[in-house]
């Protein structure tokens, strides 16, 4: 065993993947020494035990008799809960953490965060939340336990508590997936319909943007959003031959795959969309409140930079800013334009209690950072100062 016993969990793992590899995922899950027989048809699993079992005995493996169990339809493998209804908690792993003590040092965080990221499928926008505990464990970060880290530390316990059940996906159903960006992280969540003609959960997704990711604008952000989304359940979402309803609370994404100019990075992402077979729809805010609702909390954003100057005006032949001049310009004329205040004051007020006519006609209008767009395009009011 090369490097001694440190890779013996490596080699081992190993060892068992290619031992049952004509099993694994077709009857088969394994992880180390933790083997899970699974069947589609009650009656093809005593088969499946017994080739399982036969392949230990000719390999000299053996199996403590007290920690099997046999013929069972809910089991407990890898602190995850499997049953018929679908996936959820160890109530043991829940009580571990309901009881956890608040930490004293960085080390303990640590400690407190590994376990309940193992939970992170079933916490809504998880990353989101966390973070100002993952702040305290950078090195550059001073130790400070304040409000705001008992308050997230306190939430966290209870979102556990409060985890929904996880249903198991559903090849021959339609997928809905809900994305939504802030400024720091995105959240999502992939759901089918039941029975009752409800939306359940299959999946939860919560990811930090990284440096470059994080400066990105509103657009590039939700959409990316999308794209971490379809690239996490790629496995479910690549083969589905029904249309993915997806639904973002920015209306411009609507129109994103009409266009026919794109940059560099647009181009690489249309490649990647062009593998699924989906359709957005936008949908406000206050409708799609799952993904949005943690993500979006003013504690979990970090402050504004101040501005800060790199290098003294001296050292220029000449500044120019006549981008910011003209968008505070063209900021001021829509609101003084007459003929664009209704559809202003439709976007800006409440529009779902306007008559579908209405709702109609604004359909493809949209009102963000104080800017008035048409089909992710800029609306620029009638002034001749702007044209000038």
């Amino acid at each position: 065993m090369p490097f001694g016993l440190t890779n013996a969990p490596a080699a081992f793992q190993h060892f068992m993947n290619n031992l049952f590899r004509d099993l694994i995922n077709v009857t088969v899950v394994i992880y180390l020494d933790d083997i899970l027989i699974f069947s589609k048809k009650p009656k093809d699993h005593p088969t499946h035990v017994r080739e399982v079992l036969s392949q230990l005995m000719r390999n000299q493996l053996f199996c403590k008799l007290s920690k099997c169990h046999f013929h069972v339809t809910t089991v407990d493998y890898l602190g995850i809960v499997i049953s018929p209804a679908g996936f959820s908690m160890d109530q043991k792993k829940i009580e571990a953490v309901t009881s956890w003590p608040q930490p004293k040092t960085v080390k303990q965080v640590q400690a407190f965060l590994g376990f309940v990221n193992y939970l992170r499928w079933f916490i809504p926008n998880f990353s989101s939340v966390a973070r100002p505990l993952h702040n305290l464990t950078k090195k550059e970060t001073p130790w400070s336990w304040g409000n705001l880290e008992e308050t997230v530390f306190q939430e966290l316990k209870l979102l556990v508590t409060q985890s929904p059940v996880l249903v198991h996906s559903n090849p021959e159903l339609p997928y809905y997936l809900e994305t939504d960006a802030s400024g720091v992280a995105m959240g999502a969540i992939l759901s089918q319909q039941g029975l009752d003609n409800r939306l359940h959960p299959v999946a939860y997704m919560s990811k930090s943007f990284s440096g470059a990711e994080a400066n990105y604008d509103t657009h590039n952000k939700e959409l990316l959003a999308i794209i971490k989304a379809l690239e996490e359940w790629q496995i479910f979402l690549e083969a589905t031959d029904k249309p993915i309803q997806v639904f973002t609370n920015h209306r411009n994404l609507e129109y994103w795959m009409q266009a026919r100019t794109f940059n560099r990075r647009h181009a690489r992402w249309r490649i990647f969309l062009s593998n699924f077979n989906f359709e957005i729809h936008y949908c406000p805010g206050k409708q799609l409140g799952k993904p949005d609702a943690l993500s979006r909390r003013a504690d979990y954003v970090e402050p504004t930079q101040d501005p800060e100057v790199m290098l003294p005006a001296e050292v220029f032949a000449n500044t120019s800013e006549e981008e910011l001049e003209i968008v505070t310009e063209i900021c001021t004329k829509l609101k003084e334009d007459l003929s664009l205040e209704p559809i202003i004051k439709f976007l800006t007020e409440d529009a779902n209690n306007a008559p579908p006519s209405i709702r109609k006609a604004y359909r493809d209008y949209d009102w963000e950072e104080d800017l008035l767009w048409y089909r992710g395009k800029l609306v620029v009011p009638d002034s001749e100062p702007l044209k000038e």
